[in-house]
């Protein structure tokens, strides 16, 4: 059995009614709504980590973990929130975890301790690691085969919009207002309350439903909000597969499980260690305004995922997974191997690097919700969140002490060689999953004839 290539299927004809195209759109949205918060959240922290660390007099320690706390939430959130999805339904997880993540998000109005600043944080990334294992099955579960990985991909670049706008209005805020940090992190507030509203009402998925047993009210939500061939392939009988963590680990989706996991911890990785702290590694490297220089960097990410978005259906997943590793890799290299060389000579190595490793993050998004049956596809998701998330937390709690400790020069190095195994693993293991129905991408059968 092997998870290499596959053909991908002839393109299907559309047949979706106004009301299900509608639906799909809005559902979209709803999801990418938790995404561009989870991206708010976590760009406005590198903003403000400076005025954090003079007001709270925070030491290297607590720096990196402040940084990491919502991501060290994520890896507790995903596997939770995947499994309570596929045990509990879609449906109700889908609000619960924005009421959470609410929750936390008032509370950054009023912490002003760096222990309660971490706690808050951590609860708000339980929440958004829940979603992501919540809100993707679901996406995957209601979309055509046809649209399915541009429809996914849109996520990551909502995550990118989220971070860019949570940076752009902190630096305008801290620069031009002079707000306060508290008042620049609890602003995801805003976001939060409008898309917890308009998520209320959702309907459960069909393929979770179907996976219960509970046929006819599958039927009827499909009928209602699914098109004819989603329709029919949701009829198809499919193996039983029994649900839980475990069954990742079987000899039928091992490769699947593995392949996810190392394909977004070493995407995430380095661009967390560098994105968290880019003014300060842009001006160790010579540049003025560093902030100003992480602007544009983020600018560059949300060109790069809108590149997936648009190429995913008509060149496939793995011409879009691999060649990025590769260029970033290099990119990275030469500012290790030439840190004290031009900072033009650096900047250029950095836009490449953030461009090409973003179109390949948006796959973060497609592959998981992909691979997995509906059974434990959310348990799948969520896994591989935990396991990004340990790379992403230990590259941005480590990249402020490697800096001091092993050089910027070195640590750029290192973050090339995560890049490097990233290429590796997915050039072996990603899968060809244009235009198949789940049915297809997600059956043990699939993958076994994945090697043509």
């Amino acid at each position: 059995m092997t998870l290499t290539r596959s053909t991908a299927a002839a393109p299907r004809a559309a047949a979706m009614t106004s009301k299900q195209r509608r639906f799909i759109h809005k559902l979209t949205v709803l999801i990418s709504g938790g995404m561009f918060i989870d991206g708010f959240i976590l760009g406005a922290i590198g903003i403000v980590m400076p005025a954090i660390t003079a007001d709270l007099g925070l030491s290297l320690a607590w720096q990196g973990l402040i940084g990491a706390s919502a991501l060290i939430g994520i890896f507790v959130g995903g596997p939770l929130g995947g499994y309570l999805g596929d045990k509990m339904g879609r449906k109700p997880m889908f609000t619960l975890t924005l009421a959470v993540f609410l929750v936390g998000s008032v509370g950054q109005f009023f912490v002003g301790e760096a222990w309660q600043l971490f706690l808050v944080r951590l609860l708000m990334g339980i929440a958004i690691g829940a979603d992501y294992s919540i809100g993707w099955p679901m996406l995957a579960e209601f979309s055509p085969a046809r649209l399915r990985g541009k429809l996914l991909s849109v996520q990551e670049v909502a995550w990118y919009v989220g971070y860019l706008a949570s940076y752009a209005l902190g630096y305008m805020l801290t620069v031009s207002a002079t707000a306060d940090w508290n008042i620049i992190l609890g602003l995801s507030t805003i976001p939060t309350v409008i898309v917890f509203l308009l998520r209320l009402g959702t309907p459960e998925s069909p393929r979770w439903l179907m996976s219960k047993g509970r046929v006819a009210e599958a039927r009827g939500i499909a009928e209602e909000y699914m098109e004819e061939e989603e329709q029919r392939d949701l009829l198809t009988p499919q193996p039983e597969v029994k649900g839980g963590f475990g069954r990742l680990f079987s000899k039928d989706y091992i490769k699947a499980t593995v392949f996810v996991s190392v394909f977004w911890v070493c995407n995430v990785t380095p661009y967390f260690a560098i994105g968290a702290f880019a003014p300060i590694v842009l001006e160790h490297f010579g540049m003025q305004d560093g902030i100003t220089g992480a602007l544009l960097l983020n600018g560059v990410v949300v060109a790069g995922s809108l590149v997936s978005v648009f190429l995913i259906e008509r060149v496939g997943r793995r011409k879009l997974a691999i060649p990025p590793f590769w260029i970033s890799t290099l990119a990275l290299v030469v500012v290790g191997l030439f840190s004290q060389q031009s900072p033009v000579i650096i900047m250029v190595c950095f836009l490449a690097f953030s461009f090409f490793n973003a179109i390949s993050t948006a796959l973060t998004g497609v592959y998981p919700g992909e691979v997995f049956p509906t059974e434990i596809r959310g348990a799948g998701v969520g896994f591989a969140t935990a396991v990004s998330r340990v790379g992403a937390a230990a590259g941005t709690f480590l990249l402020p002490i490697a800096m001091d400790g092993l050089g910027v020069a070195m640590t750029m190095v290192i973050a090339a060689g995560v890049s490097l195994i990233g290429g590796v693993v997915s050039q072996v293991l990603a899968p060809e999953t244009k235009g198949k129905l789940l049915s297809e991408t997600s059956a043990p059968t699939a993958k076994a004839a994945a090697g043509a």
